[in-house]
């Protein structure tokens, strides 16, 4: 039995999870659809396929400029529900598009209201957590979105095979208006600007933008948001190449039975031991789940390699957002939040882009070999930026 102030879950806690997970639906719906629905309906060449699947983080990467400042002058419940509006509205639009440029500024648009809504409950599920629960807490609660992770892709591959988009873009509308119906019943603790805050609240400096103290690690996030957006964006077109498409429909199964798995045990161990002893083995482990899929003979090892990918990747993310608010001074949570997830959307954002130019070059084999080699790369930066440093042991 939980008490006092350690005590973690409550209906706000539980009713901010539920939220999450159909917002983390609309995402991945259509995300690792949409490059293969823009090579299907519109010819489109796999630049502009990698577009049109990660015009979406753009439209999130624009939100989180923003996002950061504005959660405590405007009001964490006003941005919340004017996000998950827009979010259910523009939905409506996929269906009856017809050319593939509007279908790019309707996932921008569509980004930029994930963007908010998801920075929104990210920084305010913080206040609901103990301090010294904060790995744990931020799990769990990652854990929403790593359903949606699960149940997204292979929703969407059931859909598409078995009825067609329409009835993929109809299910992405329905479950943005169910994010929508929580979102009114959720009461987010709101913070009071300062007079300072407010006397500035129009201004932009960097420092509204990008946190100095979350920095550091968002930066390992953005060339990890660069390595799993070759997943996402390319593994049923990878998948498709190699006839692997029954091995695809499951792999996010079980990439997120891996995710699950590692948040369960990683978020206490972070409290307990510090972070080095988690961040370290997730990246190791996120490399090792990329070089995996890309050497897959088979649907038995790609779908070993969702499996290391959700222990890497899965454990990595909640982890990494720990470190960023826990460096941060409280009045700055916000921003530390949106830096944080603002570095990982510009990764996962643009590696579509940069990808999709680089696998007529490399082929699917060496992208996924060269995106094992960048995660080698933020193992590095992570050590320079923060894992040098001698840091509690725990939290508590």
């Amino acid at each position: 039995m939980e008490s006092g102030n350690q005590r973690l879950w409550s209906g706000r806690f539980l009713l901010a999870i539920a939220t999450n997970f159909f917002v983390a639906m609309v995402f991945y719906l259509p995300m690792t659809t949409m490059a293969l629905y823009a090579v299907e309906r519109f010819n489109a060449s796999d630049s502009l396929a990698g577009l049109a699947s990660s015009a979406f983080i753009i439209g999130a990467v624009i939100a989180r400029v923003f996002a950061g400042k504005l959660l405590n002058l405007v009001g964490r419940r006003r941005m919340l529900l004017a996000a998950l509006l827009v979010y259910s509205v523009v939905a409506l639009f996929y269906a009856p598009t017809g050319d593939l440029t509007v279908l790019i500024v309707i996932r921008v648009v569509h980004g930029i209201a994930f963007g908010t809504a998801a920075t929104v409950l990210a920084a305010s599920v913080i206040s609901l957590i103990p301090f010294t629960r904060r790995g744990e807490g931020v799990g769990y609660f990652g854990l929403s979105a790593t359903l949606g992770t699960a149940i997204g892709p292979f929703a969407a591959v059931v859909l598409v095979n078995a009825f067609g988009y329409e009835w993929l873009f109809a299910f992405t509308t329905g479950c943005a208006v169910v994010a929508l119906l929580l979102g009114l019943f959720l009461r987010l603790p709101e913070r009071i600007p300062s007079d300072d805050e407010r006397a500035n609240r129009w201004r932009m400096r960097w420092s509204d933008v990008l946190d100095p103290w979350a920095l550091p690690i968002s930066l390992v996030m953005l060339l990890g948001g660069i390595a799993i957006s070759g997943v996402l964006a390319f593994l049923n077109s990878y998948a498709h190449a190699k006839d692997l498409v029954e091995a695809a429909s499951l792999f996010f199964l079980v990439y997120a039975g891996g995710v699950v798995v590692s948040r369960l045990i990683v978020g206490r161990m972070q409290d307990r031991y510090g972070d080095n002893v988690v961040i370290y083995p997730t990246l190791a482990l996120f490399a090792a789940g990329l070089v995996v899929i890309g050497m897959a003979p088979d649907g038995i090892v790609l779908m070993l390699g969702g499996v290391l990918l959700g222990l890497g990747f899965g454990g990595l993310l909640p982890s990494g957002q720990v470190i960023a608010v826990s460096l941060a001074p409280d009045h700055r949570v916000g921003t530390a939040t949106a830096t944080y997830f603002l570095m990982l959307d510009l990764g996962s954002g643009f590696g579509p882009i940069v990808l999709g130019l680089l696998i007529p070059q490399t082929g699917y084999h060496g992208m996924y070999g060269l995106l094992a080699g960048v995660v080698v790369v933020a193992m590095a930066l992570y050590h320079f930026a923060h894992g040098h440093k001698r840091r509690g042991e725990a939290l508590a």
